[in-house]
């Protein structure tokens, strides 16, 4: 199904979302990499806030390139998400509901996926160029001295994604090869 959705990304919203669903986001999302969310957590475990509200937030596994004359933003490809999944059970349990990336996630991100009501969108690979038409604003708002790695606020409008795993756990990548599988036995026998 597809679905034109405007952030925040509440409870009620996360659990309209299912596997599958092909969603055009809008509305203010934040980026960060491995470096940047071991920051998080590190500042979490010493009882430190983060340099923004993570409560309903989305995280767009992203490292820009640096933006040319006129553009908002430099290349905005996704980050293989796999590289943040020994910290976002951490950052779901503060709050944060979404995330944006590529490629498969571990068991216990799933599971606090399902705990916290959260999604996890799928942008396409390879598509940094198109994908940062989307982003309309870009602020620094934390980590500056991380580079691309820093942490961003962006704006973004129709923000093209599939929802890969949604808030009851179900996952494209398992369930989709699964479907793929069994057709292709069908069309051999």
């Amino acid at each position: 199904m597809e679905k034109h959705i405007t952030l925040p990304l509440t409870e009620e919203l996360a659990k309209t979302l299912h596997m599958g669903d092909t969603v055009y986001l809008t509305g203010t999302i934040y980026t960060s990499r491995d470096a940047g969310h071991k920051r998080m957590c590190e500042a979490l475990e010493r009882g430190e806030a983060l340099p923004f509200d993570p409560t309903d937030a989305t995280i767009y596994y992203v490292g820009p390139t640096p933006a040319k004359p006129g553009q908002v933003i430099g290349s905005a490809g996704p980050t293989t998400s796999g590289r943040m999944d020994a910290y976002a059970p951490t950052m779901m349990s503060v709050g944060a509901r979404g995330m944006v990336g590529k490629g498969a996630r571990l068991p216990e991100v799933v599971e606090a996926m399902k705990k916290y009501s959260g999604v996890y969108f799928g942008a396409i690979g390879g598509a940094g160029a198109l994908l940062a038409k989307c982003i309309k604003k870009c602020e620094l708002i934390a980590y500056e001295d991380l580079g691309s790695e820093a942490l961003r606020k962006l704006y973004v409008e129709d923000m093209p994604l599939v929802v890969i795993i949604d808030s009851e756990g179900r996952n494209l990548y398992e369930e989709g090869r699964a479907a793929y599988l069994a057709e292709s036995a069908r069309d051999f026998s």
